[in-house]
C-alpha cells in the first residue's frame, strides 16, 4: 500500500493499492480487473500491469461492479453505465449541497 506525498493528496488521505492487493481486498481475479481497466471502468496509475496502483475510489468501484455482475448479472458495458450514472448523481448531490 502506498500513501501519496502531501502535495499529491486531496483533502482526504489517498491510499493506493497494487493489482494484487486490489484483488485480495475485493476477492476477485486479476483477469477481471484487467477487463475493467480495458473497458475504462477502472483507471489505475501506471502504464504496466506490474506497476498499476489503484485509488480508494477504484476499490469502491470494484466492489460495486462485482455486486452488479454477481448479484444482477450485469455485463461490463452495463457496469460502466451504472457507475457513470452513480458518479453523475454524486456530482449533482455535491453541487446541490453547495447551493443550499
Amino acid at each position: 500500500m502506498v500513501i501519496l506525498p502531501e502535495d499529491q493528496q486531496s483533502a482526504e488521505i489517498m491510499e493506493m493499492v497494487s493489482l494484487d492487493e486490489l484483488c485480495r481486498m475485493c476477492r476477485v481475479q486479476s483477469h477481471w480487473i484487467i477487463e475493467l481497466v480495458a473497458e475504462g471502468i477502472l483507471e489505475p496509475e501506471g502504464n504496466e500491469k506490474s506497476t498499476w496502483l489503484f485509488t480508494t475510489k477504484c476499490i469502491s468501484r470494484t466492489r460495486i461492479a462485482w455486486r452488479l455482475k454477481e448479484d444482477l448479472g450485469v455485463n461490463e458495458a452495463g457496469i460502466a453505465i451504472v457507475l457513470e450514472l452513480l458518479d453523475e448523481r454524486e456530482s449533482l448531490q455535491h453541487r446541490w449541497s453547495r447551493t443550499d
